[in-house]
């Protein structure tokens, strides 16, 4: 490297190590201001136990002072005092890594939230105590190498092996809370929501999504073109006195419009009658204007690109699919009518009906086992997988190069591999890490999924000085190199190990629990 690239390299290195530890200490200084509201709330409750009657007001009165003190809205006060709390009494792993700086409020929110089906199993005696503290060291540890986003989904896995009959009560009683409102934003638009189950609400926006692709890159579809003769050519004068419209349909076929001047007002029963090109002079001058476009030869037609975003044509669609279609009985109710790709994973015993353990709606959290049930019923693709005990996916009993190999890499990689992106994997590219032109194998070792976005970023036509690099570990951790030099590892995504009920039947050194991987597309193939 030549001395005047070094000192920009060295530069670029520095204020990402500033930029790394700035975010470190905001968040060690929101651990201090997430302390001073648990503080706050221990004077909170003296304040109360003076004055009983009035806790509702004193609550009230102190939200206001810091909503106005800090410029936030009063829900978001709301909920920062109640996971300081929350930080302060049931979390001290947690708060202890959010006071050095190794996770973010976002992580800590996420961690939280999710905990609540565990303490309140806890609370209803249906778990110990203990567990809650398992659940802690399991987020905390996933969230101090993970982005929130794949926090989330995690950390909700994690509550729903621990208290999955509390996760599938509250499900049930969320069901009925499914709702349609709509309210004005302003300049004549309307925010439209719709709160469904998590799988129909994924199910609708992949749909969408594939919709608004299809549509973004194939406008043939959107608008056809027809052919026009040039009106200001010779004869034109001629052609426009026939004062007749030709209509270009299916195969070509040349009809006359009903609705056109000289047709008889009414189409129903209307049968064809003398027209001005049955004139010898009117058809002469189309044949003339046949034969200049035939002796012109071909022309190059440049179909207009659709200047709309993804979101507005997937806004576009959700409103001509609403209101262009009629409910009926063969539409069912949209469970059997699912053609997004969603990948959801469930005990072998849950899908025999054996126990009534959650599934997982991969990359999201848990899901009912019956809606899992009905999922694996309509669906004609299994793949049985074995997870050692850390949860990692080792190998299928579909084995093959080709089709199985790539439900093979669904299933161990869910989503893009690049640290912190959660792209899901039906999006995405199937990668040679170590490029198969100079030697690297098409192989489960040498192959993962990168979305588009990331996938560019090893291509070899970038800048060596922006080019990133990736390969794959014998874990299946995917090892990111930086243009800096700087390793990022992406680990597989684990699965939710659930606990035996019973020790191995036979002598065996490692347990592992068989599951079923059901990649659902009931009408789209794999």
């Amino acid at each position: 490297m030549s001395e005047d690239v070094l000192p920009h390299f060295e530069r670029r290195a520095t204020l990402l190590d500033e930029w790394v530890e700035a975010r470190r200490q905001a968040a060690a200084w929101e651990a201090k201001a997430a302390g001073l509201l648990a503080q706050r709330a221990e004077l909170l409750e003296h304040d109360i136990a003076e004055a009983p009657l009035h806790r509702e007001s004193i609550w009230r009165s102190m939200v206001a002072e810091y909503s106005a003190a800090g410029r936030m809205a009063k829900g978001a006060v709301e909920h920062a005092f109640a996971d300081a709390r929350v930080l302060a009494t049931d979390l001290p792993g947690l708060r202890a890594s959010f006071e050095a700086g190794l996770i973010s409020p976002a992580h800590v929110r996420e961690v939280i939230r999710a905990a609540f089906p565990v303490t309140q199993a806890i609370a209803d005696g249906a778990l110990e105590p203990a567990a809650l503290a398992l659940y802690e060291a399991a987020a905390v540890e996933f969230a101090e190498t993970e982005a929130p986003a794949r926090t989330r989904a995690h950390v909700r896995e994690i509550a729903a092996a621990l208290a999955g009959q509390t996760v599938l009560d509250r499900h049930r009683a969320a069901e009925s809370e499914r709702c349609v409102s709509v309210r004005s934003v302003g300049d004549g638009l309307a925010l439209l929501q719709a709160v469904l189950p998590e799988h129909l609400a994924e199910g609708i926006m992949d749909r969408l999504t594939q919709l608004a692709r299809h549509q973004k890159s194939h406008v043939e579809d959107r608008e056809p073109t027809f052919a026009h003769i040039d009106s200001t050519s010779e004869g034109s004068a001629d052609d426009a006195s026939c004062a007749h419209d030709a209509i270009f349909g299916i195969a070509d076929t040349f009809t006359v419009d009903p609705f056109a001047p000289y047709e008889p007002p009414h189409a129903r029963n209307w049968l064809p009658e003398p027209v001005p090109a049955d004139d010898t002079q009117c058809a002469e001058s189309h044949w003339a204007s046949i034969d200049r476009a035939l002796a012109a030869g071909p022309q190059i037609v440049h179909l207009p690109g659709d200047a709309r975003t993804i979101d507005q044509i997937r806004a576009d669609l959700l409103t001509d699919l609403l209101l262009g279609s009629e409910p009926s009985e063969v539409q069912g109710a949209g469970l059997e009518n699912i053609t997004a790709r969603v990948q959801v994973t469930v005990a072998a015993t849950t899908l025999a009906d054996v126990d009534d353990d959650p599934a997982q709606l991969d990359g999201h959290g848990a899901l009912h086992p019956d809606i899992a049930r009905a999922l694996a019923g309509r669906n004609t693709g299994w793949t049985r997988l074995f997870l050692d005990p850390h949860g990692l996916v080792t190998e299928t009993d579909t084995y093959a190069p080709t089709e199985p190999m790539r439900r093979f890499l669904r299933a161990r990689d869910e989503h893009c591999r690049f640290p912190g992106c959660r792209m899901p994997v039906h999006r995405c590219d199937i990668d040679h890490n170590h490029d198969h032109a100079l030697g690297g194998p098409t192989a489960l070792c040498n192959l993962a999924h990168f979305c588009r976005a990331h996938h560019v970023l090893k291509h070899p036509d970038i800048p060596e000085a922006h080019r990133w690099t990736a390969r794959q570990l014998p874990d299946w951790t995917i090892e990111w190199t930086s243009p800096l030099g700087r390793t990022y590892p992406d680990k597989p995504p684990r699965r939710v190990m659930f606990v035996p009920s019973r020790p191995p039947a036979r002598d065996e050194s490692v347990w592992a629990e068989t599951d079923i991987a059901v990649d659902v597309a009931l009408k789209a193939p794999f």
